[in-house]
């Protein structure tokens, strides 16, 4: 196989490198999690974000769609929230004596789903279609949703008070789940230092528009996957299987997940080809919320969960 890189290939590094460091201004400290959220859209995935108030989290979100021009819609879920104040109701019309469609904050490019687990299963369920499908239906209509289409959850500890845990069902809809936690030495002072992040929002311009993300997401379905890595991620899956570490293994779904993800990361890296690393790379925000430890005592991280198949399972 050529090891040349095709011009096209070259240009989205540089582009997409440039939305790295324009949105790493404003999240400090974070530019591998940033890089992580990117190759979840470019993957046409979800994300989820779990962590405590205050670290980043909505920041991260906003400032994703203010570099990539996307339509921003920010919803906060309650424990009173209805399905109805996400997707849209129809409202009679007394002019026209018609009901007519009020769409709601789900017909966003990107939505932020905020404190997710704070409303009631009914109401998380309302994004499952949206997720799923890029569609709602209401009232028996179907209406489809604008693309590119990135749902961003984020999600408090479930061990803090008012939370409802995501069901399996709902977890396996984001491709990947991540952490910011808190920045380091260097990044906070310059945090304490620095300018507001809402007036740095602000004054952000978009560097990619929406028709040239979505040319960057066909791309990454391009980028070749060799026999040998497929044999690689299917090794994966199937000890995650067998071992009696987890509850259940890893979905097909899961495995598709982590192939597209792997493919997204391999196009930040500027290779049309994925490399062991690349899988290994997405792999613990792409499974650590969909295995589960069958010790029940012992509450392990996305890193620990993952890091069972990475050690016990060889690299071609």
């Amino acid at each position: 196989m050529s090891t040349l890189l095709s011009p096209k290939l070259l240009d989205d590094k540089a582009v997409l490198d440039t939305v790295v460091a324009t949105a790493a201004e404003v999240v400090v400290g974070k530019q591998h999690e940033i890089k992580l959220a990117l190759a979840c859209l470019l993957a046409r995935g979800h994300l989820l974000i779990e962590d405590l108030p205050g670290v980043g989290k909505t920041t991260l979100a906003h400032v994703l769609a203010k570099v990539l021009g996307l339509t921003f819609q920010r919803i906060q879920f309650t424990s009173d929230l209805l399905p109805a104040d996400i997707l849209g109701v129809s409202v009679f019309e007394k002019e026209t004596g018609r009901f007519s469609f009020h769409p709601g904050p789900i017909f966003a490019q990107l939505v932020l789903a905020d404190e997710v687990n704070r409303a009631t299963p009914r109401t998380q369920s309302a994004l499952l279609e949206a997720m799923e499908e890029q569609q709602v239906t209401v009232e028996g209509r179907t209406h489809g949703l604008p693309a590119p289409f990135f749902v961003v959850a984020t999600q408090n500890p479930s061990h803090q008070i008012g939370t409802f845990p995501l069901p399996e069902s709902q977890l396996d809809r984001f491709l990947m789940r991540i952490e910011l936690g808190y920045p380091d030495s260097g990044a906070e002072r310059t945090l304490l230092k620095g300018r507001d992040r809402r007036e740095m929002l602000a004054e952000i311009e978009p560097i990619l528009l929406p028709k040239a993300l979505a040319d960057i997401q066909h791309r990454v379905m391009d980028i070749h996957v060799a026999d040998a890595l497929i044999d690689y991620l299917q090794d994966l899956l199937e000890h995650s299987r067998r071992s009696p570490t987890y509850v259940t293994g890893l979905s097909p779904r899961a495995g598709l997940s982590l192939r597209r993800a792997a493919q997204a990361w391999t196009l930040l890296a500027g290779r049309d080809h994925v490399l062991p690393e690349d899988v290994q790379a997405v792999l613990p925000g792409v499974v650590g919320h969909r295995l589960r430890v069958s010790d029940r005592a012992h509450e392990a991280s996305a890193a620990d969960v993952a890091g069972h198949p990475l050690r016990e399972v060889p690299i071609p």
